[in-house]
Parts: structure tokens; C-alpha cells; sequence
């Protein structure tokens, strides 16, 4: 056998790879694992985490709303960022300290530098250091990307909204997905004007119609301008904007007053922080021209291979870029494995886990794991929240003859003080094998409620099996169990 530094080098210090690298080293293995950022990776660092804090935070005005209509004696003030970001980033800092404390306790050796392949077998550190490993695991994840437009620079992308120094009066969200309705969702309850651009024909593509369609009359109730068919044309900044009238309630006072701007021009591409951009002009497809404070840009995400020299060594890319891998996550070179958002298979972190779980099972304790990666539940966390698992209606519908049960309504805590929230259930149900294909649900703490229901999708659980199960009154989730007659069969 080759006499390797190590038995495993892990190139990602996300949630994946972290979790790959801890397992790993309780099997006895001698494991390290490089991370040019901070530990914790986009999840922890720069996404989830973070995101969901603000989202518990953003929260705040609408409780006390209610509570004053339920009769409580309740005001709230502004929101003050200045308060909440310290406590965000010193939170972040406390979880990145926590997986340092990990890997430290699991033996792993851990080198705070970028990491690339250079060899089936070797590692090179961004000091020219080589290491060598009998296996090496990238977990590198993604990243936000921004649309090929002139002057896109000067927009945001997610990671940058999280390190605001102070929240904007106005932000144009660009793109339809779960990432852009997420912040439209928290930044629009921070009190900050909020206009989403999206191309499609309604927001969430990819998640069922009934649920889409439900969230995105939410939003407009909260005061989210909301553009299908939209995207931006031109945008530059406000003081080099093309002469001529602005629109009504789009001025360049927005933000910091002229004489304090910091002023970019449309050619200086040494711009590195788009936070400093100041106001944005910007001119849609539809002709509109308006400036906000900022531009963010929700428009995808790659993964994260440019610059690890994987086309050096041989390592196979999908046409995005992403790695190729079998279910057992790996490579077409036999020691080189890959897991996580890298692979752009399910771009979801407790996916990425479960991989490097697997990847563990399968290389150091001899047990061949492949993923599972069918009725994976997920949510998005909007106001108010989806959740998600199996099927979708357009897709279980093209499979086969199919019965849906639905329900929308408004809660009981919303009829009560008169609010016009609702809600909806949906469970989508082969009507031949009686098993339930899919569950949607639009409401407040959704993500917690498919958790649950996932389990009992995953089991192969039938519509039958549902209707037996005794409803927990009165509750929003009893509607799951409660629906007898299907609203429509196809």
C-alpha cells in the first residue's frame, strides 16, 4: 500500500464536509480538511442560518399587530439593524468556533487555506504545500452568481445582504426563486421598500401552482411590488443615469445624500464590494426606469469548480460545471469523490450530510451506501412558509391518474381579529395505488409541519392511512387529515 499522508483530505469546510470529515476520523482514519473561508460554509456562514435569524427577527411588527388586535396594549418601534447585526455576526462567529471545536475533537487537522487537486492522490495548499491522501473528498458547495448585464458588479447577491452595515429604504430583488422571496419577504417586514423582477410567468418555479400562486398574493398583501415577465434591462449608478425624468417615488435622495455618494464608473471593474454602489438606476425590460438603494440579485447559483484544477487531474464536469459522480458519489477518477452543492444534485445541506454519511459508510467502514435523494422534504421560508415534499400536481399528474385534495382558508387566530392571511393543504394521491404522491403546505411554521408529514410520505404512507388518523383539534394541520372528497382527479 502507498504510504499517504493522510487516508482522507476533505477540500470544504461546509456542513457536508465537515460531517464526511468527523465520521471519518471516529472510523480510525487520519483525516484533514482545507477551508480557504471560515468554517461552516454557506449554511452556516452565509445562508441558512443567518437567513432563518433574520427571518425570526423579521417577525417582530406583525406579532405585535396581532397581539393588539387580540386586545393586548402592544406598540413597536422601527426596526433597528444596528442592534440585531452584531448579534447576527456574533452568533455566526460562535458556530464557526463550534465546528473548529469538532473537527479539533475528532482528530481532524485542519489547514485555513484554499485547497486544489493536484493529482489523483495529492492536495496542493495555497502556500505550494503539497499533501498526499488515499482519498480526497471535494465539498467545495457553490455560490450566487450574477446575470451577464453590464454594471452587474454594482448589484448584491446573497452573501453580501447578510453583511449590510445598515438596511436600505428600497431594494430591487431580481429573480422568482425561494432565495429572492425569502429576503423579499424579511427585508419588506424590516420596513424596507421592496420590488421583485422576475422572467417567469409567477414566482417559485418548480414548486406547485396552487402553493405559488398562494405565496405570491401573500406577499403583494405585505407591500411586495411584485413583475412577472421582468427583468433588468440597464442599471448603472443613480448619478450617471441617463438625463431625462424620473418616475414618481424613485429619486436619487434615496440613501445617502449626493454630496456623500460614493460615485463608480460604469467601466471600473475594481469595484469588490457592491455595498458601497449607492443608489441604482435601472431600467426594466418593460421600459420602467426607477432607482433603489440596492440591486439583488437571486438569479442562481453555480457550483464552485473553477480554479480546483480538476480538469488537470481528469475529473469529469457536467456542462455547469458541476462534478459527475455515481450514487456513491464518486468521481471517474476511482479516489476522488465529491459531495454536496458541487454536485448540483439536490443543493440542500441536510442532503449534503446525508452524502457524506454515505460516502463514510461506503470508503471507510466497507458498507456500499448509495444516497437516497426521492422525497426529500424542504421549505421555503417565507411569510407565511412552504413546505414541501413528493410530487407536485403538473408532475404527478403526468405520471398518472392522480386525486387532489385541497383546502385554503384563513386560521383561526386570522378569522378572529378579521386578517386576510390564509393558508392552504394539499396532499396529491395516486388514485390507483392509493399512496399520497406529494404534500404542499402554504402557513406559518410549514417547514416544521412537513417534517412530520415527510415521514409518512417516505413510509409509502396512502390516503387511507391518513384518513384513519385521528385529528389534533383545533389545529391548522388537521385539514391533512380531515379532507375526504378529492376537489379534482385527473
Amino acid at each position: 500500500m502507498a504510504d499517504y499522508d493522510f487516508d482522507l483530505f476533505v477540500i470544504g469546510g461546509g456542513s457536508g464536509g465537515v460531517r464526511a470529515a468527523r465520521m471519518a476520523a471516529q472510523t480510525g482514519a487520519r483525516v484533514a480538511l482545507a477551508e480557504e473561508s471560515r468554517l461552516g460554509g454557506t449554511c452556516v456562514i452565509r445562508g441558512c442560518v443567518p437567513k432563518k435569524l433574520m427571518v425570526f427577527a423579521s417577525k417582530g411588527a406583525a406579532q405585535v399587530s396581532d397581539a393588539q388586535k387580540f386586545g393586548w396594549d402592544a406598540t413597536i418601534g422601527d426596526f433597528d439593524w444596528g442592534r440585531f447585526h452584531p448579534k447576527l455576526t456574533a452568533e455566526l462567529e460562535r458556530l464557526e468556533g463550534v465546528y473548529r471545536k469538532l473537527l479539533d475533537g475528532s482528530g481532524v487537522k485542519i489547514y485555513d487555506s484554499r485547497a486544489t487537486v493536484d493529482g489523483p492522490h495529492t492536495v496542493k495548499l495555497a502556500n505550494n504545500q503539497t499533501v498526499s491522501a488515499k482519498h480526497i473528498l471535494i465539498a467545495v458547495g457553490g455560490h450566487p452568481v450574477r446575470p451577464p448585464l453590464e454594471n452587474a458588479e454594482l448589484g448584491l447577491v446573497s452573501n453580501d445582504v447578510f453583511l449590510l452595515e445598515k438596511l436600505p429604504k428600497s431594494v430591487l430583488i431580481v429573480g422568482g426563486g425561494y432565495i429572492a422571496c425569502e429576503f423579499a419577504c424579511i427585508l419588506r417586514n424590516f420596513g424596507v421598500e421592496v420590488t421583485i423582477y422576475a422572467r417567469g410567468a409567477q414566482i417559485l418555479k418548480g414548486f406547485d401552482d396552487e402553493a405559488r400562486g398562494l405565496l405570491s398574493e401573500s406577499m403583494k398583501q405585505c407591500g411586495i411590488d411584485i413583475h412577472m415577465g421582468t427583468s433588468v434591462q440597464e442599471m448603472c449608478p443613480a448619478d450617471q443615469a441617463p438625463k431625462g425624468p424620473r418616475p414618481t417615488g424613485s429619486d436619487a435622495t434615496m440613501g445617502e445624500p449626493a454630496g456623500e455618494r460614493r460615485s463608480l464608473a460604469t467601466n471600473d471593474k475594481s469595484i469588490t464590494d457592491p455595498r458601497a454602489a449607492g443608489p441604482i438606476w435601472t431600467k426594466a425590460t418593460t421600459g420602467v426606469e426607477q432607482v433603489f438603494d440596492h440591486v439583488i440579485f437571486a438569479t442562481g447559483r453555480a457550483p464552485s469548480t473553477d480554479g480546483l484544477a480538476l480538469d488537470d487531474v481528469g475529473v469529469k464536469l457536467e456542462r455547469n460545471g458541476a462534478i459527475a459522480v455515481d450514487e456513491y458519489s464518486q468521481t471517474n477518477i476511482p479516489s476522488i469523490y465529491a459531495i454536496g452543492d458541487v454536485t448540483d444534485r439536490v443543493a440542500l445541506t441536510p442532503v449534503a450530510i446525508r452524502e457524506g454519511m454515505a460516502f463514510v459508510d461506503t470508503v471507510f467502514k466497507g458498507t456500499p451506501t448509495p444516497v437516497d435523494h426521492n422525497l426529500i422534504a424542504s421549505a421555503v421560508f417565507t411569510q407565511p412558509e412552504l413546505g414541501t415534499v413528493g410530487l407536485t400536481e403538473d408532475d404527478a399528474a403526468r405520471n398518472g391518474p392522480i386525486e387532489v385534495y385541497s383546502t385554503s382558508f384563513r386560521p383561526m387566530n386570522q378569522a378572529f381579529i378579521d386578517g386576510t392571511s390564509r393558508v392552504l393543504m394539499k396532499l396529491i394521491v395516486c388514485a390507483e395505488t392509493r399512496k399520497v404522491l406529494g404534500c404542499h403546505i402554504v402557513a406559518p411554521d410549514a417547514g416544521e409541519l412537513i417534517q412530520m408529514v415527510g415521514i409518512a410520505v417516505k413510509m409509502g404512507a396512502t390516503k387511507e392511512d391518513f384518513d384513519r388518523t385521528c385529528a389534533v383539534h383545533p389545529t391548522i394541520s388537521e385539514e391533512l387529515v380531515t379532507m375526504r372528497e378529492p376537489v379534482r382527479t385527473t
